[in-house]
């Protein structure tokens, strides 16, 4: 645990102004420890700790993350848009060199500029899933002509195929003797049954028939900035922004935001697709982004709200087959609860396709 004057010695590595006058923790994210560095300069910063165990390649990490803010901040400015400094992060180089980054060799950190007078919301109703569709239609459409080539910071991580692949794989093993179960044996015979479907985007990209876009690929409600009076100032977290399909940030914002229920609720009951959020995120998603969608991004958009709760399904019942060694679980069941409920959220996204598809096409 790093005491505050180490992290002041981190932080002074970079080119902060003014001197460091206090460091506390910030925030209760998952994936990298972060901390506000107060300063008696003209400006506030966000210290973060960048988790390399999960992203194993800073320099590439950062990379995409200075040629995203490069871009965005350059169509602001051609708009002519005010107050930009807070519509766009802001990471500050390290004083002996241009990077956005310091290592020690073990630990890799990074500092941006915290934004001012800006908040974040958890709550999923249809007003906020509205502004998170057109924030990250918007996100999606500041980048469409990004001159810079991205990587995946974290390879594979929405491929269908290689889930799919990795639930062969489990099953084949069957390193915990889940196989005996006639549940699991049933669940992996559904499960079989729409693999082809699901696989399909994979397919119309080798085909030159579906583009790869940079995405967030991590798109929830308080991923975004909000200004006092309610509208978006910016997308933040950044880190997995890559190269991958419109389906990433469109799927996987309505797995979790049009669920009734947490994703882990034994209680299956209680799962369900909800059609009002889905018509608001994707009335605001399509409003932004219309003027880069393709028509084939755009007629398989009731697929990608399906793909997720699918894709989500395959792994946590990969992972329960093979013995829970990838998810953090809190008790032995956990995995297979959450398999249920995702299986569960899946069928009932597929109910009402006709009635997504209905939508789309009315926008």
């Amino acid at each position: 645990m790093k005491t505050e004057q180490d992290l002041a010695l981190i932080a002074g590595k970079f080119a902060i102004k003014g001197n460091i006058e206090s460091i506390a923790p910030l925030g209760n994210g998952l994936i990298n420890d972060t901390y506000m560095v107060k300063a008696d300069g003209p400006e506030e910063y966000v210290l973060q700790r960048i988790n390399n165990a999960i992203f194993k390649d800073v320099e590439l990490l950062q990379h995409n993350i200075e040629c995203v803010t490069r871009h965005i901040r350059s169509k602001l400015k051609e708009a002519a848009e005010n107050d930009i400094d807070r519509k766009v992060l802001r990471f500050v180089s390290v004083k002996e060199s241009d990077k956005t980054y310091w290592t020690d060799g073990n630990t890799y950190w990074r500092v941006s500029v915290f934004i001012p007078d800006a908040v974040t919301y958890e709550a999923v109703t249809p007003e906020y899933s509205y502004f998170a569709g057109k924030a990250f239609g918007r996100f999606e459409a500041q980048l469409a002509d990004i001159p810079d080539t991205l990587g995946e910071t974290i390879p594979d991580f929405h491929n269908m195929e290689l889930r799919a692949r990795q639930l062969h794989e489990a099953v084949a093993a069957d390193k915990a003797g889940r196989m005996a179960d006639p549940e699991v044996q049933a669940l992996v015979e559904e499960i079989g049954k729409y693999e082809e479907e699901m696989t399909k985007a994979e397919r119309l990209f080798r085909e030159g028939k579906l583009p790869k876009r940079i995405c967030h690929c991590d798109t929830k409600v308080n991923n975004m900035m909000f200004d006092k009076d309610g509208n978006v100032l910016c997308v933040i977290d950044l880190d997995t922004v890559m190269p991958s399909f419109v389906f990433s940030d469109f799927g996987d914002f309505l797995r979790t935001a049009a669920n009734y229920t947490a994703e882990d609720d034994p209680d299956i009951s209680k799962v369900g697709f909800n059609m009002e959020i889905f018509k608001a995120f994707s009335k605001g998603y399509i409003e932004s982004a219309k003027a880069f969608l393709t028509p084939v991004e755009r007629e398989n958009l009731p697929y990608a709200a399906c793909l997720f709760p699918y894709m989500q399904c395959v792994r946590f019942f990969a992972d329960y087959i093979n013995g829970n060694t990838y998810y953090r679980i809190k008790y032995p069941e956990h995995n297979m609860d959450r398999t249920r409920n995702q299986w569960a959220l899946f069928q009932s996204a597929k109910a009402h396709e006709a009635e997504m598809k209905e939508w789309i096409d009315s926008l």
